[in-house]
C-alpha cells in the first residue's frame, strides 16, 4: 500500500464567483456605500458583547481550524464571541429550531446561524422559521450577484433574501494518476468499469453526507440520460421511471467497491482519509478547488489529479441562514458578513484555509484582489475553474434529493 499523508480536505468546495466594489480590509467593518444608512453600524453596535452560536457540519478538520482560528479572531476584533456547534447533519439544527418554535419559543432560540442549503433550507423556509430581508444591509453582499440563478434559488427554491451566500461547490473526481488513466475518468461508465477491474479502490460516503448525496445524484443523472429532464418541480413519474435503474446499477458495481460495498464511509472525511492512506484510488468531492494546494503542501502526492466527467459535474451554492427565533441576530449578521468578505474568502480558499472558494463575483472586485483569487485556483493538479464552471450541471429541487437519499438507503445500503 502506497503511503499518503493524511488529508482532511473540505467536504464542500467551491469555485469563486462573487461580488463587490471596494476592498473590505476588515470583514466586519461597515461600508456605508453598501448598506442602508447606519444599518450595519447599528448591527455592529448591537452585536458587541454577544456570543453567536453557529451550528454547522463539524467533520472537516481544516474548516474547523479556519473557523476557530481566523474567523473567531476577526469576530473578536469587533467584540463578538464565536461558539461553533459541530453537528453531523444540518437537519439536526433545523429540527432544533422547529422544535423550539413548536414549543412556543419564538425568541431567544438556541441556534443563531446555520450553514445550510437545499432540502434543509426548504424545511426552514416553508415553516416560516427563517429571518429574511437583511441582505442589503450587509456590506459584503455588494460583491455578489444576488440575481444569479444558483444564488437567487437554492435547489429550485427562491431564497428571497432569507439566506446569505457563502460558498460555491463544484464537484469533480479526485484520483491517483498512476492508477487511473484519462479514459478511466472520462465518464461514470468508464469509472465503474475500472472499479470492477480494480476492486476495493473506489467508494463514496453514505448519504445524507453532502458529498455522498452528490455522488448518488451524479450517478442518477448519468443513468437517466442527463439532468435537464429533472429541472423544475418534482415529477414523481419521472423519478419512479429512473430510480430503479440507478439502484440496479449501483448494486451491480457494489461488490467492487471498498469493503465490497458491505459498508460505506459515514462522512466525506473518512473517504478522504482512505485516499490519503492509499486504500482507495478515486473519489468524488465538492472540494476540488483545494486539491492543488494540498499537493503543493505535500499532503497529497504529486500524482493526484482531478477530473470532470464528459457529461458534466454537479454544482451549487451553500449559504448561512438565521433562524427567526435566534437569540443573537446581530452577531449572526456580523458573522455572515465576515464569511462573505474578500479577506475571509481569500484566507479560506488559500493553502492555510479549508480550500473552499467563495460566492463572490470576481468581476466585482478590484483587479488586484481578483487576481489573488485567480492565482489560488490555478494548479496543474486540478481542473481549471473555467472548465469546472463550463461543465457544471444545474441543481434539482430538494424533493429529488430527499427521495434519492431515502431510497438509496432502502435499495442499496440495506440490500
Amino acid at each position: 500500500m502506497r503511503s499518503r499523508a493524511l488529508v482532511l480536505a473540505g467536504t464542500v468546495a467551491l469555485a469563486l464567483t462573487a461580488c463587490g466594489g471596494q476592498d473590505d480590509t476588515t470583514a466586519a467593518t461597515p461600508d456605508p456605500s453598501a448598506a442602508s444608512a447606519g444599518g450595519f453600524e447599528a448591527v455592529l453596535a448591537e452585536a458587541k458583547g454577544q456570543t453567536v452560536d453557529w451550528y454547522m457540519y463539524g467533520g472537516d478538520d481544516r474548516l474547523n481550524t479556519y473557523v476557530n482560528g481566523y474567523v473567531k479572531t476577526e469576530l473578536a476584533k469587533v467584540g463578538v464571541t464565536l461558539n461553533q456547534v459541530k453537528i453531523t447533519d444540518t437537519a439536526e439544527a433545523v429540527n432544533k429550531v422547529l422544535g423550539e418554535k413548536a414549543a412556543g419559543k419564538d425568541s431567544e432560540g438556541s441556534v443563531d446561524l446555520i450553514w445550510i442549503n437545499g432540502e434543509n433550507f426548504a424545511t426552514l423556509k416553508q415553516a416560516d422559521a427563517v429571518e429574511c430581508g437583511y441582505l442589503e444591509d450587509l456590506p459584503s453582499t455588494k460583491n455578489v450577484d444576488l440575481t444569479k440563478p444558483g444564488i437567487a434559488t437554492d435547489f429550485g427554491l427562491e431564497t428571497e433574501g432569507c439566506e446569505v451566500p457563502w460558498q460555491q461547490a463544484t464537484s469533480s473526481l479526485v484520483y491517483d494518476s498512476t492508477a487511473l488513466s484519462a479514459e478511466d475518468v472520462a465518464s461514470v461508465e468508464s469509472l465503474f468499469a475500472w472499479s470492477q477491474k480494480n476492486p476495493g479502490k473506489l467508494t463514496y460516503a453514505a448519504p445524507p453526507d453532502f458529498n455522498g448525496s452528490m455522488a448518488v445524484r451524479t450517478f442518477f443523472f448519468d443513468t437517466a440520460g442527463g439532468a435537464d429532464q429533472f429541472l423544475g418541480t418534482f415529477d414523481q413519474a419521472k423519478y419512479d421511471a429512473a430510480a430503479p435503474k440507478l439502484f440496479e446499477r449501483l448494486n451491480a458495481v457494489e461488490p467492487s467497491l471498498w469493503r465490497e460495498g458491505k459498508t460505506y464511509p459515514a462522512a466525506q472525511t473518512e473517504v478522504e482519509t482512505l485516499f490519503a492512506n492509499g486504500e482507495i484510488d478515486a473519489y468524488l468531492t465538492y472540494g476540488s478547488s483545494g486539491i492543488g494546494a494540498l499537493v503543493d503542501k505535500g499532503t497529497l502526492p504529486k500524482t493526484t489529479r482531478s477530473a470532470v466527467f464528459q457529461d458534466g459535474n454537479i454544482g451549487n451554492y451553500s449559504f448561512t441562514a438565521i433562524p427567526s427565533n435566534a437569540a443573537h441576530k446581530a452577531a449572526a449578521k456580523v458573522l455572515a458578513n465576515l464569511l462573505l468578505s474578500p479577506p475571509a474568502a481569500l484566507e479560506n480558499a488559500g493553502p492555510d484555509g479549508a480550500g473552499f472558494t467563495s460566492a463572490i463575483d470576481l468581476a466585482k472586485l478590484p483587479a488586484d484582489q481578483g487576481a489573488e483569487f485567480e492565482a489560488l485556483g490555478a494548479s496543474p493538479y486540478q481542473v481549471p475553474a473555467a472548465e469546472l464552471a463550463a461543465k457544471t450541471l444545474p441543481e434539482v429541487v430538494s424533493e429529488y434529493v430527499t427521495e434519492l437519499e431515502k431510497d438509496w438507503k432502502a435499495n442499496v445500503l440495506q440490500q
